[in-house]
């Protein structure tokens, strides 16, 4: 007696189909359609910095030419000779890595104090207060410098680092990120470690900052990005040239009868290399929280 095989299932005979019968369609295109849109849309973005880095490697000649030129006829790395072989360019770069470290680690100290209070913490005028601070986000820096010039100018720092580092210690930004972050993590952790006999600090220390490893990078890259790239506020409080930012020695290249081109762009990519690489180190975190951050209030 010979066995009778069963009949194949539907889901095998027809791997595509679904549930209710409908076959389902093989994708057309291996990666998802938007990659059409964004595509296209990433390298126009990044047609300003191809360009850079193609300047940087042509003579002022060449970039002064027109039309211009889209490609360089040889490789001349004249403009890095001459940003590289300045005295005061190694100074600039360290004033500019101490201000951007400085002031970096201060948001992170005070603005991991000041979100955790605002989000755990309820006292007199806290609403009020937060509102207060929020309200500073709306206000240009055009109308802030002046008076932030006589306060630094009375305190004796005008014309030192500590100019460009007092008036950045704490953002309100980096409060109300990290308060909004704060906001998301539940309360039940922290309150199993208060029922244990954990301090706040230690609660803050021990529980919430490993949780908040994407809001504190995030924090961190757009100070970074933000006192790096500062130019307005040095322009204003530092006069001489040993207390230079980069961004601000770089305006030495420009003249008002002849400009260095070659060595303003070889300039701006070194400049470019320590925003970029930062930024790239902090992507995935930086995604992270911006999805997970949300807008509870």
């Amino acid at each position: 007696m010979t066995a009778v095989s069963a009949p194949p299932r539907a889901e095998q005979a027809a791997p595509y189909a679904t549930r209710s019968g409908t076959r389902r369609r093989r994708p057309l295109l291996p990666f998802s359609p938007w990659h059409l849109l964004l595509a296209p849309m990433a390298l126009l973005f990044a047609v300003p910095l191809i360009w850079l880095v193609l300047s940087s490697v042509m003579s002022n000649a060449e970039i002064n030419r027109f039309p211009p030129a889209l490609w360089p006829s040889h490789l001349d790395l004249g403009g890095y000779r001459y940003v590289l072989g300045n005295a005061m360019f190694p100074r600039w770069f360290a004033n500019s890595f101490l201000v951007s470290l400085v002031t970096v680690t201060a948001n992170l100290v005070l603005g991991t104090l000041g979100g955790y209070a605002f989000a755990r913490m309820r006292f007199a005028g806290s609403r009020l207060l937060l509102g207060l601070m929020l309200a500073t986000m709306a206000i240009p820096f055009q109308l802030t410098m002046i008076p932030t010039f006589l306060v630094m100018r009375q305190l004796g720092l005008i014309d030192t680092l500590g100019a460009l580092i007092v008036p950045s210690l704490v953002t309100p930004f980096s409060v109300f990120l990290l308060r909004q972050f704060f906001l998301s993590l539940p309360r039940e952790l922290e309150e199993a470690a208060w029922i244990d006999g954990c301090s706040r600090l230690r609660v803050l220390w021990r529980i919430v900052l490993p949780l908040s490893r994407p809001a504190l990078s995030t924090v961190a890259v757009l100070t970074f990005l933000s006192t790096w790239n500062d130019l307005t506020w040095p322009l204003i409080a530092i006069n001489h040239d040993t207390q230079y930012t980069l961004q601000l020695g770089l305006t030495t290249f420009q003249g008002q009868h002849h400009t260095q081109w070659a060595a303003v762009m070889a300039g701006n990519v070194i400049t470019v290399l320590p925003v970029l690489l930062a930024f790239l180190g902090a992507q995935k975190a930086f995604i992270q929280s911006v999805t997970n951050t949300g807008l509870k209030g």
